[in-house]
């Protein structure tokens, strides 16, 4: 049996690892306190406005006005005035609901738990079809999961939402899950840090948070992204390093939509048949750093798996829970076995 094979049972309680500042313990991170991510309970919110309007051609200054409703647990719905625009961009092409960025006025937002966020992202199932509230819930996953793995991370909360969908004169209720994502500005205020709208070329980023985001990006089957080119990836700028902060994961083979599609760099395919099978697209590094996050994620195996178990009872479909679970357990098999993990993630290292 090898040492990641025993080290898989044994589970030690801590693995310290500092290459540069930018990899202090996320205690160590400076707090700015959020009511709205303080707790992994789903809030009900409610919302009424026109699918149809809010996918108009418009500008990034255009938005409609209506009323979030929300409430938490038992207690009574509490109401704020909010902004909606459209966002996204394969999403907003292909999808029956259109992705939703939430901007809130200060005013409206305080002594509230939307209290310090002014801008939101509101993720919606992409079709109306069965299995779409598994498919949100497993990209909430993909969210919580990254929390694991990183102090360097989009806080999310997973929300059922009852939307009245204005059609006309009439109106279509639905009733589903949604993910509330902190906007970019605050999560690098919240580590202390800017956000950086610039390309760097991975190699110039933190070593170490590369290569968890690419052990990462391997386990949940994601090949939709690139740290180059700022792809589902934000970067942000800590003292005087370069951090990648992944987001937006339903195009991985974890959440695997219908439709789903291997990605495509410039006019090639990947050399994968579909998105559940997985590629490893992070760059060659030092042959330690691939060890120490190797032994990372080997000891945050139980917390992995823990947080799939919080949504078990979520999932309308159980089969969807299993193959979720799964999933991550064969991206454990490689960790664990010597041969697979050289072969799968150390000799597909990228040069270029």
């Amino acid at each position: 049996m090898s040492k990641f094979a025993i080290l898989s049972i044994l589970l030690p309680t801590v693995l310290f690892i500092n290459i540069s500042i930018a990899q202090d313990s996320i205690n160590d991170l400076p707090k700015t306190s959020s009511a709205l991510f303080i707790n992994n309970e789903v809030m009900h919110i409610s919302l009424k406005y026109s699918n149809k309007d809010i996918k108009k051609e418009t500008n990034d200054s255009t938005y409609i006005t209506t009323f979030l409703k929300f409430k938490e647990k038992e207690q009574s719905w509490d109401s704020l005035e909010v902004r909606l625009r459209k966002r996204g961009n394969f999403r907003l092409k292909n999808c029956y609901f259109a992705p939703i960025k939430v901007k809130i006025k200060k005013k409206e937002r305080n002594n509230t738990l939307f209290e310090g966020q002014k801008n939101l992202k509101l993720v919606l199932p992409c079709l109306l079809q069965r299995g779409s509230n598994d498919n949100v819930i497993k990209e909430y996953l993909a969210y919580k999961l990254y929390e694991v793995v990183s102090p360097y991370h989009f806080k999310s909360k997973l929300v059922h939402l009852s939307y009245e969908e204005i059609k006309g004169k009439k109106i279509k209720n639905h009733e589903i899950f949604a993910i509330l994502i902190e906007d970019d500005k605050h999560v690098a205020k919240r580590i202390g840090g800017k956000v950086l709208n610039i390309k760097a070329h991975p190699l110039n980023q933190v070593p170490l948070e590369c290569v968890r985001n690419a052990f990462f990006q391997y386990m949940i089957g994601n090949t939709d992204y690139s740290t180059a080119y700022q792809h589902n990836i934000k970067l942000i700028f800590l003292e005087k390093t370069i951090i990648p902060v992944p987001y937006d994961f339903d195009m991985c083979g974890l959440v695997n939509t219908s439709y789903a599609a291997v990605s495509q760099i410039n006019d090639d395919l990947l050399s994968i048949e579909n998105v559940r099978q997985r590629l490893y697209r992070g760059f060659k590094r030092d042959p330690k750093i691939f060890d120490d996050v190797r032994l990372e994620f080997l000891e945050k195996r139980s917390d992995i798996l823990g947080v799939l178990k919080e949504c078990e009872l979520l999932f309308e479909n159980r089969v969807e829970y299993i193959s979720t679970v799964e999933y991550i357990e064969e991206f454990f098999e490689v960790l664990i076995n010597d041969r697979k993990f050289e072969k799968e993630i150390v000799n597909k290292g990228r040069t270029n």
